[in-house]
């Protein structure tokens, strides 16, 4: 089965700092692909990398089996690249349904994209349909500044589902969380890939090891280890750069 995507050779300076560094792994369709590593490893790097909101200096991008290296964000999310970033990242002076709506708007085709708003129906039957897979029915009025951090991440990640993505790329989905919304939202990550290809980048190693079919470690700009949860748990290397012992 082809890879959703794959990375090669992929890397990055600034000044005379390797951010990434040669770094290639690829990603299964309907798998969630995990990105850990200690602070400044270059996790955040890599996905603007590959999202195209920073150019490579070395390596291939490639999304479906097709080079994209360096396109523009906006043509990435065009041939099915969706994105959250570690940020928080809304519209929030608007409400739920109109976050949502702006992002589903993408499906409408460009003969349609002038019509009133009741009329795109096909934007705002994906809006109905993540309004009720996110658990949002008793916030769609609600301004998105006024939701609380757990339900301001979730409407990230359905904003960044509206255009129907191949892969979803999640930056530290859970940071910030309480104990209760990490859990909720590991687990609503786990039920989207049987729809998406997940790239993840996550801080709770528990979450990590729970929910990942493959993990790809970083550390100092380069990949030091990738492989099953299990594999990655014993391996020395990933021990001593990530956990801190031998």
């Amino acid at each position: 089965m082809t890879a959703v995507l794959e990375v090669h050779g992929l890397g990055v300076a600034f000044g005379g700092i390797r951010a990434v560094d040669g770094v290639s792994f690829s990603a299964e369709p309907n798998a969630i692909t995990t990105v850990i590593g200690p602070n400044g490893a270059g996790k955040s790097t890599l996905f603007n990398l590959i999202s195209g909101l920073i150019r490579p200096h070395a390596g291939r991008v490639m999304l479906g089996g097709v080079d994209r290296t360096g396109c523009a964000p906006y043509l990435m999310q065009r041939v099915g690249l969706g994105r959250s970033f570690q940020i928080t990242n809304l519209f929030f002076e608007l409400t739920v349904f109109e976050n949502l709506r702006l992002a589903a708007q993408r499906l409408e085709t460009a003969g349609r994209l002038l019509l009133p708003v009741r009329r795109s129906g096909v934007a705002l039957t994906r809006v109905e349909a993540l309004i009720e897979r996110f658990s949002l029915t008793s916030k769609v009025g609600e301004l998105a500044g006024a939701l609380s951090h757990g339900e301001q991440r979730r409407l990230e990640i359905a904003v960044a589902l509206a255009a129907e993505p191949s892969i979803l790329l999640l930056d530290e989905p859970t940071q910030g969380m309480s104990h209760a919304d990490t859990a909720d939202t590991a687990n609503l990550i786990r039920d989207l890939a049987r729809d998406v290809t997940i790239l993840l980048i996550e801080h709770d190693i528990g979450v990590v090891m729970d929910i990942s079919n493959h993990i790809v470690v970083m550390h100092q700009g380069k990949k030091l280890a990738e492989g099953a949860p299990a594999v990655v748990r014993a391996d020395p290397a990933v021990k001593a750069a990530y956990f801190g012992h031998a």
